[in-house]
């Protein structure tokens, strides 16, 4: 006959405990910002659906009129009880360095689906400046193509001198299309004999370091580059026509490229307003995570907004995917929380 065991005393005592303890959250385990701050929030104005103006016209009424997926998750943390943080929305018209807002005077907080990465969290000289928030976005890199195209160029292999590609300079987009694409290697230095037209003039890269494109910084040498003309035939043409991305979409359904190079998001979306004239194709392995940026020695603040970013997003199991298919997902998480008060 086996005998059976019983749970020792002090473990049942342990476990009764827990159960009847409150939890972390009904505790108030998470940071309460407990200064009531208006904070400066700089956003990309041309990332539509995820962080826009609704008028990207300087000047126009609702240009600081904040819209999007990110413009959602941030009236829903507003709304959450012991926040009291509000957000003054400044659109943003160049991508180019946004990340580091907030270390600059005027701002306290960025976005607009910025790609978490450890090298924009530091300046020029290396200091570092920013931090990120929690992630709450995901996405991968793709290109966007006519729907008569999607056949041809499936992949990034697929690309070569005879396609011309749009990308906004100084995005993940652009970095990863270079990379797949051959005309950079691994850490963004351009490969020799690719020609880069710039405001100066045209320059040769020598495949070193001193020509140079990442996602967070290039070289100072590049900067305003309007076209990479590759060294290869089996390397694309890049044309960059500056920050607002609709251009480029206009841009490929009149056929004056043949691809646009950026996230899936976008791309998708685009291709889904086309109406079939235009499709998403070459989704990139790699998956990227996207964040806001504080201040780095701002802990209070990024400690605060990351305990309600991670209760907003589920711990980021709730993303674009489900804000997309219920705009009020948001609003109901912090309504959840508020209700734990």
């Amino acid at each position: 006959m086996t005998r059976s065991r019983r749970p020792p005393l002090a473990f049942l005592a342990a476990l009764a405990a827990a159960l009847a303890a409150p939890s972390a959250r009904a505790q108030g385990a998470a940071p309460v910002c407990t200064d009531e701050r208006t904070l400066n929030y700089g956003f990309f104005a041309y990332f539509e659906p995820v962080s826009f103006s609704a008028d990207g016209e300087p000047g126009s009424n609702g240009r600081r009129e904040h819209r999007g997926y990110e413009a959602d998750l941030l009236a829903a943390l507003e709304a959450m009880d012991d926040t009291g943080l509000s957000f003054n929305r400044i659109p943003i018209r160049e991508w180019s360095g946004i990340w580091l807002a907030p270390a600059a005077p005027g701002f306290d907080m960025a976005g607009g689906s910025i790609t978490i990465r450890g090298d924009r969290t530091r300046d020029a000289d290396g200091n570092a400046t920013v931090a990120f928030t929690s992630s709450h976005i995901q996405f991968r890199q793709s290109l966007l193509v006519r729907a008569e195209d999607a056949d041809r160029l499936r992949t990034y292999d697929d690309l070569t001198s005879s396609v011309v590609v749009g990308a906004v300079a100084g995005t993940t987009g652009e970095e990863r299309l270079l990379r797949l694409a051959g005309l950079t290697d691994e850490h963004g230095a351009l490969a020799a004999g690719v020609r880069i037209v710039t405001p100066d003039g045209t320059v040769t890269a020598d495949g070193t370091g001193v020509f140079t494109i990442t996602a967070a910084a290039s070289s100072p040498r590049l900067a305003g580059r309007t076209r990479l003309i590759p060294a290869e035939a089996d390397m694309p043409r890049v044309v960059h026509l500056g920050e607002d991305e609709e251009a480029y979409v206009t841009a490929l359904a009149a056929g004056a490229i043949d691809a646009f190079a950026r996230g899936e998001i976008g791309n998708r979306d685009a291709a889904a307003a086309s109406g079939g004239a235009l499709v998403v194709t070459a989704l990139d392995p790699a998956v990227e995570h996207g964040g806001f940026t504080v201040a780095a020695d701002d802990d209070a603040l990024l400690r605060c907004v990351n305990a309600r970013v991670d209760h907003l997003t589920d711990g980021g199991a709730i993303g674009y995917a489900d804000w997309a298919a219920d705009r009020g997902v948001f609003a109901a998480r912090a309504a959840a929380w508020n209700r734990g008060h």
